[in-house]
């Protein structure tokens, strides 16, 4: 069993529907036909969405995929339209909310590796392969990849796990051109995206992008390169051969596989709510994986 502990009744506001309530964003469409889409703080841990929330988490993700849009612009357009809320809408939506242009999204997470960790690393030791990709002997926990990969997974529903396919099954999905151009896409934006984390003494060891339509133009869509949807490790504390610290959950899943929880992640019980101390501490990294990447203060 997975999926909300508590799942939030979504805010209504006029002029706008309600299309989606994912882990993190809830999803509007207004009366032009542009998405409106809203970072909350809440927060989602193996496969959970947590009753507890994280503050400022929504607006430090959106303001970071906004810089990040920029820093990418002359690599793949993106569907940001504007950031002005709604009218109508709550005050505390300020600073969280992407007016976006609506695409035909491709129903692929377009992921990219750099570093062999989680369930690449996992494949890697039954197979020496990631996602059908051969990789050399000898690699670890955290060890560089000799050049980025690819390796797409199916998006699954909230409270589900993606799961891991080949290119070739990409294609078979989507077409050949199109897998063409996911890969060919993600590997830019994840190129350039370690190159600038790699300038601020951050690793981006993988990271997954969405990816949609308008018309026949490929766009980058939802978030990119936060701290949810990429794994950034400290680089003066890298070290292969052990898991990595890291600018996300990891006090979040620390805690809830720690005794102090009382929570047995294999039983069907949801996980309880989150000691202040680590609310605190989890959102004391995404600020500093914010300043640092962005150069600029968290006010």
């Amino acid at each position: 069993m997975s999926g909300f502990v508590e799942k939030p009744e979504p805010i209504q506001v006029p002029g706008l529907v309600h299309l989606h309530t994912g882990k993190v964003r809830e999803l509007y469409q207004n009366e032009a036909g542009d998405l409106v889409m809203v970072a909350s703080d809440r927060m989602s841990a193996y496969d959970w969405v947590l009753p507890t929330e994280i503050p400022d988490k929504g607006r430090i993700l959106t303001q970071l995929s906004l810089w990040w849009f920029d820093q990418l612009a002359d690599l793949v357009p993106n569907h940001v339209l504007g950031t002005d809320v709604p009218e109508g809408a709550p005050a505390d939506w300020a600073g969280r909310t992407l007016v976006c242009k609506s695409l035909q999204m491709v129903p692929v997470e377009a992921v990219a590796r750099g570093y062999l960790t989680g369930s690449g690393l996992l494949e890697y030791n039954d197979s020496r392969t990631v996602c059908g990709l051969a990789l050399p002997e000898g690699l670890v926990d955290g060890s560089e990849l000799p050049a980025p990969i690819f390796t797409p997974a199916t998006k699954a529903a909230v409270g589900e796990h993606d799961e891991n396919v080949s290119y070739e099954e990409v294609a078979r999905q989507v077409g050949a051109d199109t897998a063409a151009q996911l890969r060919q896409a993600t590997l830019a934006v994840y190129s350039r995206g370690r190159d600038i984390a790699r300038e601020r003494g951050i690793i981006l060891a993988d990271t997954k992008f969405e990816f949609g339509f308008d018309g026949e133009t490929l766009i980058i869509a939802d978030e990119v390169l936060t701290p949810d949807s990429s794994r950034f490790w400290p680089a003066e504390q890298w070290e292969p051969g052990r898991a990595q610290p890291s600018y996300d959950k990891q006090f979040v899943r620390d805690w809830l596989t720690s005794p102090a929880s009382g929570w047995d992640r294999k039983s069907e019980q949801p996980p309880p709510p989150l000691p202040q101390e680590v609310v605190d501490a989890t959102r004391a990294k995404y600020v500093e994986a914010y300043e640092r990447l962005t150069g600029m203060s968290w006010a």
